[in-house]
């Protein structure tokens, strides 16, 4: 069988804490799309990931050799690539044995069977092939919001070409009608949505509640629900089964996270199973209109002049909490307290000051609680990484 392997090895993950903490580089959502169906949907393969001997080394993780024993041909491809219509193309041409590379020397995919492997983490090479095309590449947190305009414009032409939409209901005020699409069971009334900035996709089973107010470019996942009266600018994705409301802003919410409630939202990236309390409202221009600096494990980097909230999964802010410029996050934190938060959140906090630490069996019981609220529970895999992380981050 043809298959995808992914990898994180030469993409240094750690750059993208505190979402890497809880999945591999490619479960990334930016766009419509996560960066592993970008890639499963436009080669009509399935994916796989590359063992790489961590806590994050799940079911669908698999040896080179192994992945390559069946026969077929296997491409591995680094996990934080986002794929192109050209980029594909040369992917296809390639024949066993050869890489891609950009820049000169850094290699991205490379096509192999079971021929080409020399030892458990080594394969022979034959030939480098260039591509000359632009790459995007996720590198550190905010590259998501940054690419996230260009990535609903390219995933909308995927999703959409050779299809037809949905009857958009005539209660609703539209703009640029053939750059908006509706999948089956979406309910959509009495809203104003523009697209003559961008495409507007409305993913299947979802919710656009009255007086809601879109500006593409605008994605909304499947069961998702967008409030009553919420203003939402491009370019803006809302993951499969969340729940959004207020005013959102050039930002990414992975999926099954809740920004229910008034408060803003602004070039930012929410992980899975989140919850934003009421009136809580992020920064994301510094009062001087200067650089933001964020945090990251190898020290703070420049993240341009507007960086929101970076909150990982399973993470939670009390009611009126004020999130400061370029915050970090991290995973499991119950966020509460007075005045701007701190700029960085160690994962497992409780309270925003990070001295005092989530009770892991607390933590465990409250996340529980909150999975069921949209009908799921914590898994085996779940448990073992969130333990991972609480001992050793």
């Amino acid at each position: 069988m043809n298959k995808i392997i992914f990898t994180e090895e030469f993409c240094q993950p750690e750059n993208l804490h505190p979402f890497t903490l809880t999945r591999q580089l490619q479960d990334i959502r930016v766009g419509i799309l996560t960066i592993r169906e970008k890639w499963e949907k436009m080669l009509g393969l399935p994916s796989f990931d590359r063992k790489e001997d961590d806590y994050k080394d799940l079911e669908r993780s698999v040896s080179m050799a192994d992945a390559a024993a069946d026969g077929g041909y296997c491409l591995l491809i680094h996990g934080n690539v986002l794929p192109t219509p050209d980029l594909i193309k040369a992917v296809k041409k390639l024949k066993n044995g050869e890489l891609i590379t950009v820049n000169g020397s850094a290699g991205i995919v490379f096509r192999f069977t079971k021929k080409e492997i020399l030892e458990k983490h080594q394969i022979r090479v034959k030939r480098a092939v260039p591509f000359k095309g632009p790459v995007d590449t996720i590198c550190f947190p905010w590259d998501i919001t940054h690419l996230n305009d260009k990535a609903i414009r390219q995933d909308f032409t995927l999703l959409t070409k050779k299809r037809r939409s949905q009857r958009i209901p005539s209660s609703n005020k539209v703009t640029n009608r053939s750059a908006i699409f509706i999948e089956k069971g979406a309910k959509v009334s009495h809203c104003i949505i523009n697209a003559s900035t961008g495409p507007v996709y409305i993913g299947r089973n979802a919710e656009l509640m009255d007086g809601s107010m879109i500006r593409g470019p605008f994605a909304i996942g499947e069961k998702a629900c967008l409030k009553m009266g919420a203003k939402v600018y491009g370019a803006t994705t809302i993951g499969p089964s969340c729940v959004a409301g207020g005013e959102i802003k050039n930002s990414v919410m992975f999926g099954f996270s809740n920004k229910a409630h008034d408060g803003y939202l602004g070039d930012s990236v929410i992980g899975e199973w989140c919850n934003m309390g009421a009136g809580t409202t992020n920064s994301n221009l510094k009062n001087n209109a200067g650089m933001v600096r964020v945090w990251t494990p190898k020290g703070a980097l420049h993240a341009g002049n507007k960086c929101g909230v970076m909150m990982g999964d399973y993470s939670r802010t009390a009611i009126n909490t004020s999130i400061n410029t370029g915050t970090v996050i991290g995973v499991s934190c119950n966020v509460f307290g007075s005045g701007l938060t701190p700029k960085y959140i160690p994962s497992f906090s409780w309270g925003s000051d990070g001295v005092d630490r989530y009770d892991i069996e607390k933590a465990m019981v409250d996340i529980e609680g909150w999975k069921q609220l949209k009908g799921h529970s914590v898994t085996s895999a779940e448990k073992s990484i969130l333990h991972y992380i609480f001992k050793h981050f």
